[in-house]
């Protein structure tokens, strides 16, 4: 199938909107009509479901963005060997949370965009907790993502920097449950996450502890726990990295006399498959380099 007929489409399922993608990928709306209709009668079946409000993906459309998405990573990867060329043109795809973006990536990104400007960097935002099945199943190139306490083993990781899980509650001492001069984790109030490393070595602990939480809220990602604690809802758990970027910081506080909970390293995780293409290799071992690090 055509590249540049797999790129508008693999936009097209990101933005969901026809008018959005036909004018990033300087396309007449008529033309991003035409190609995805040539695309749907290739496979056989509906991409998408439209209607006033915009487009929806079909089941089909979902498993062939799969294969348009490595298609393209193949096609390029094909290039960059027969030309001989040190670092192709292309693009590489990054998903991180909000708090990654705003502590891990910004350095990084603008020297590998000073190094390599022909290399295009797509970035996804979205939940923590999703940034490992997303490597792992070749939705993106890298994430950032917490060290798996069991890595996978076609996931490589490049541990960046380490942080504590850290208790947080309201401004509001009273608010606070304590016993012992202890936070009291038997009659508080919990604002979880519904997924990821901090619920699971927060459930280990009440588990060991036996001790039977009282969850109000579960959430997705950890900006949302904050940002729940901060309106009075419970007690939550975060790391600490996520706590220093939040703009709610000043609106919560960590709870002194808090259980301790094993802290994680935070970095960039990827696949041997997508580190085989030299634009993936070249932003991973910019990653790992001092002048990178030190920055952190």
């Amino acid at each position: 199938m055509n590249p540049d007929e797999l790129r508008p489409f693999l936009h097209l399922c990101e933005t969901l909107h026809f008018g959005k993608t036909s004018q990033a990928c300087n396309m007449s709306a008529s033309a991003l009509t035409r190609a995805i209709q040539r695309l749907e009668e290739n496979v056989g079946e509906a991409l998408f479901l439209r209607d006033n409000r915009g487009a929806a993906l079909t089941e089909a459309g979902i498993t062939f963005s799969r294969y348009a998405r490595q298609a393209l990573l193949d096609w390029e990867s094909m290039k960059s060997e027969l030309s001989g060329d040190e670092l192709t043109s292309g693009e590489i795809s990054i998903y991180a949370s909000v708090t990654a973006v705003y502590n891990l990536l910004p350095n990084l990104l603008e020297a590998f965009r000073t190094r390599y400007p022909s290399v295009q960097l797509s970035l996804k935002t979205g939940a923590a907790e999703d940034a490992v099945p997303q490597v792992l199943t070749g939705e993106f190139d890298l994430a950032v993502a917490a060290l798996p306490d069991r890595q996978p083993g076609k996931l490589e990781f490049l541990p960046l920097r380490k942080t504590a899980l850290v208790f947080i509650g309201p401004k509001d001492k009273s608010a606070i449950p304590m016993r012992d001069g202890s936070l009291d984790l038997a009659t508080a109030t919990l604002v979880l996450p519904s997924s990821g490393l901090s619920r699971r070595r927060l459930d280990a602990y009440l588990n060991k502890n036996s001790i039977r939480p009282q969850i109000t809220t579960e959430v997705s990602g950890n900006e949302a726990s904050i940002a729940m604690v901060r309106l009075g809802c419970g007690i939550g758990v975060v790391p600490e990295l996520v706590l220093e970027k939040s703009p709610f910081r000043d609106e919560v506080q960590i709870v002194d006399k808090a259980p301790e909970l094993a802290a994680y390293e935070v970095g960039l995780c990827s696949t041997q498959k997508s580190l085989k293409r030299r634009s993936v290799a070249a932003l991973w071992e910019l990653a790992s380099g001092e002048n990178y690090r030190a920055k952190l």
